[in-house]
C-alpha cells in the first residue's frame, strides 16, 4: 500500500511541476483545476498512509484524527504558499533580477521555518492525544512524506541561472 501511495504522490507532484510554467489562459485555468484535484489526492493518500502505518485504539483515533485534520489544513495553507512561490519563480525564471532572486530565496527559507514552527506547535497536542511513541511515529511519517514531496518538487524546479 505504501508504494502505491508514494507512486500517487510522485505522479501528482510531477504533473504539478511540469504545469507551473506560464501558459495561455485557458490551459492555465484547466491546469489549475487539475492541480487542485491532484493536491486533494495527495492529501488523501497521505492520510491513508498514516492510517495504515499507525495502530491506534478507538479512543486514540477519536482524539488523533480531529487534531490531524486541523494540522493538515494548516499544512495545506503552507503548501499553497509554496506553490505560489514556485509559480512566481516560474513566471519570472527567464527575467529574474538579483532582487527577485534574493526575495524568493528569503521567502522560501521563511516558509521552511513556518513548516517547522507548525510541527513544533502540534507536538504537545499530538502527545496529549497519543503518548510519546505514537506521537514520534506520526511525526516520523509526516516528515518522511513531506521530504518525499519536497524532493519531487525540488527535482522539477529548474535551478536559478547566474
Amino acid at each position: 500500500m505504501r508504494s502505491a501511495i508514494f507512486a500517487i504522490i510522485s505522479v501528482v507532484l510531477f504533473g504539478f511541476a511540469g504545469q507551473a510554467i506560464a501558459q495561455d489562459a485557458a490551459v492555465k485555468a484547466e491546469n489549475e483545476k487539475n492541480i487542485n484535484l491532484l493536491r486533494k489526492d495527495v492529501r488523501s493518500a497521505k492520510k491513508q498512509l498514516i492510517a495504515a502505518s499507525m495502530v491506534l485504539s478507538d479512543a486514540e483515533a477519536q482524539r488523533f484524527w480531529p487534531i490531524y485534520d486541523q494540522y493538515a489544513a494548516e499544512m495545506e495553507k503552507l503548501y499553497t504558499d509554496r506553490i505560489h512561490l514556485i509559480k512566481e519563480y516560474a513566471a519570472n525564471q527567464k527575467t529574474l533580477t538579483e532582487d527577485q532572486a534574493a526575495s524568493l530565496n528569503t521567502r522560501s527559507i521563511d516558509l521552511d521555518y513556518s513548516f517547522t514552527q507548525l510541527r513544533k506547535r502540534y507536538v504537545p497536542l499530538f502527545g496529549k492525544a497519543l503518548g510519546g511513541k505514537a506521537q514520534a511515529l506520526f511525526f516520523q511519517l509526516d516528515k518522511r512524506i513531506s521530504l518525499l514531496i519536497d524532493l519531487q518538487i525540488a527535482s522539477e524546479v529548474p535551478l536559478v541561472e547566474q
